[in-house]
Order: structure tokens, then C-alpha cells, then sequence
């Protein structure tokens, strides 16, 4: 006989914890706030590093729409600079408020020694405590984020 306390089977088995090397040691690591440079800005905005933002994000004002050879642009200025883009796609970004529609836009960015064309949502971030948030579009496969540091880049 058996008690509650005795078994006559063995624990189940804990799969083992596959623990995949880096592709690639010459990845930088970057701490959870950095500053990126908005070419042709040369003062740096504070941008909250985020592995769970798909895309990049970037606040700004007097953001307005206009067409240009039949394509739809968006005007908007960083920081007093004016920017002209062409508009990407309309992002439709979730939030615990709600979901918000964005445009997205190429911009090209200065990240520590990188210099990156990449899609950035346009937003109203004065709400934030951080004017830019680089995701995962960013990141992957050139950074590893260690939120334990910031401002690791300068």
C-alpha cells in the first residue's frame, strides 16, 4: 500500500533550458534609455529603448498632411527642425486607452555609431517622459538591451 506521501512513479522531468549562444558577439549592449540623433538634428533626443514595441515611435509638433505627386506626406517638426516625409502606411497602435492611428514614416537615425533608415510611427509624446522609443525594428540584430544601464551610447 501507498501513502498520500509516497509515490510509485518519478517526478515528471524538467526539460532542460536550451541556451542559445549570440549569432552575432559583436552586438552592442545598450541600457533601456540612450540618445538618438534625428539626422540632421546634431542635439540628441532621450529615447526609452523598448523590446516590446514593434516599431519605433518619435513625438512631435505641428504635425499636418498634405499631397505631393499624387502620394500622401506628412509635415511635423522635431525639436524646432521641420521635417517633410512621405507617408509609409497608417499604423494602428493598441493601447490600454484605446487604439490610436498613426502615421509612419522613414527617418534616418543616428543610434551610438550606427546610422539606420527606419520606420517611425509619428506621435504626441508630450505625455511621456521619453521623446523617442526605439523598438524592436531598431534593435533587432544590432543591439542587446540591458535595462539595468542607460546612456551607454553617446
Amino acid at each position: 500500500m501507498i501513502s498520500a506521501c509516497q509515490s510509485n512513479t518519478r517526478p515528471p522531468m524538467i526539460p532542460a533550458v536550451e541556451v542559445k549562444q549570440c549569432s552575432n558577439p559583436a552586438l552592442e549592449i545598450i541600457g533601456g534609455v540612450e540618445p538618438v540623433y534625428f539626422l540632421p538634428l546634431s542635439v540628441p533626443v532621450e529615447a526609452r529603448i523598448d523590446t516590446g514595441a514593434e516599431t519605433s515611435s518619435v513625438g512631435v509638433s505641428n504635425q499636418r498632411s498634405f499631397e505631393r505627386d499624387g502620394e500622401k506626406w506628412v509635415a511635423f517638426e522635431i525639436n524646432g527642425t521641420r521635417y517633410e516625409k512621405r507617408v509609409q502606411r497608417k499604423v494602428t497602435i493598441r493601447r490600454v486607452e484605446g487604439n490610436e492611428q498613426r502615421v509612419s514614416v522613414f527617418m534616418d537615425v543616428k543610434i551610438g555609431n550606427e546610422l539606420i533608415n527606419a520606420e517611425f510611427t509619428l506621435a504626441d509624446r508630450s505625455k511621456f517622459e521619453y521623446q523617442g522609443l526605439i523598438g524592436r525594428n531598431i534593435l533587432k540584430g544590432r543591439f542587446i538591451v540591458d535595462p539595468s544601464l542607460e546612456h551607454t551610447l553617446r
